[in-house]
């Protein structure tokens, strides 16, 4: 049986998917989390696994904790993305910037970032791929989401660091916002960051490694054309380090890719990766 369980913290109700397992040395059920939601009333039906988004017990559970229904949400959040296309387009960074305020007014960036943002840099990107968007059009939308992330990022530059994260691509890869979205969240929860985006040289990676000294690195592919050297450049760092590394990004699609120096990611929020650099059991 598979339900939703709710956490009180603070007056703000939590929410996880839970299933029911049968032990058979106890004689009793436990529960076994399937996967933390986040704050009960910024989910929609994107928030859970495919398997159980459909699941009529959960979507009634979900519509009745908020004043909000599930479709309102959903409709909500699509005339969002479709003001944030516009306005990339137009390249009106302040209204932009205005959208963005609003929207973290009564949720986070997390949820802006992935819900709203990156969804929006994925339909620009197939636009322009299919030639259905010209090439000025997609450079401006793409400047505009880095200075907005970028500004995003600046807050947070007095908050106290808890581990240091080195965020590289691999060589050949220019497009950076995964890696500027990355850099801003782990910065706002306490982490300091050095983005090496856009690429440069592997051994110039490697240096820096070696003189700054990083609890963890993060390489981001966004092409399926990075993947393999992105197996060079983690082989390199891990023939002179042993520093967790962790693959991820929108290139990373194919289930059957694997890396032998580093650890591949797939399906975690930003959040997930927050819980995972603060995890004793990370690597």
């Amino acid at each position: 049986m598979v339900y939703l369980r709710a956490k009180t913290v603070k007056g703000e109700k939590y929410l996880y998917l839970v299933k029911s397992v049968w032990d058979s040395k106890k004689n009793m059920s436990r529960q076994e989390t399937i996967k933390y939601l986040g704050k009960a009333s910024d989910i929609t039906k994107d928030d859970i696994p495919a398997d159980y988004r459909n699941d009529d017990k959960i979507i009634s559970y979900l519509s009745s904790i908020d004043t909000v229904s599930i479709a309102e949400k959903e409709e909500l959040l699509t005339k969002l993305k479709n003001q944030l296309f516009d306005l990339l387009i137009k390249g009106d960074y302040d209204a932009v910037r205005q959208l963005y305020d609003n929207y973290v007014s009564t949720s986070d960036s997390a949820s802006f970032f992935e819900k709203i943002l990156t969804p929006v840099m994925y339909r620009i990107g197939e636009l322009w791929a299919n030639g259905k968007l010209g090439i000025a059009d997609e450079h401006v939308a793409s400047n505009i989401a880095n200075s907005l992330v970028k500004m995003i990022n600046t807050k947070y530059t007095d908050t106290p660091t808890k581990k240091k994260v080195l965020i590289c691509v691999p060589e050949g890869e220019e497009h950076n916002l995964g890696a500027n979205i990355l850099e801003a969240h782990l910065t706002n929860i306490g982490h300091r960051v050095f983005n090496l985006t856009p690429s440069i040289p592997h051994e110039s990676v490697v240096k820096f490694i070696e003189s700054s000294k990083p609890h963890v690195v993060f390489i981001s592919i966004t092409h399926e054309d990075s993947i393999k050297p992105a197996q060079r450049l983690a082989k390199k760092i891990t023939s002179l380090s042993k520093i967790p590394i962790y693959v991820g990004g929108q290139g990373i699609k194919d289930d059957t890719i694997k890396f032998e120096d580093a650890q591949v990611i797939r399906n975690l929020s930003l959040k997930d990766i927050g819980k995972l650099l603060n995890s004793k059991n990370r690597i």
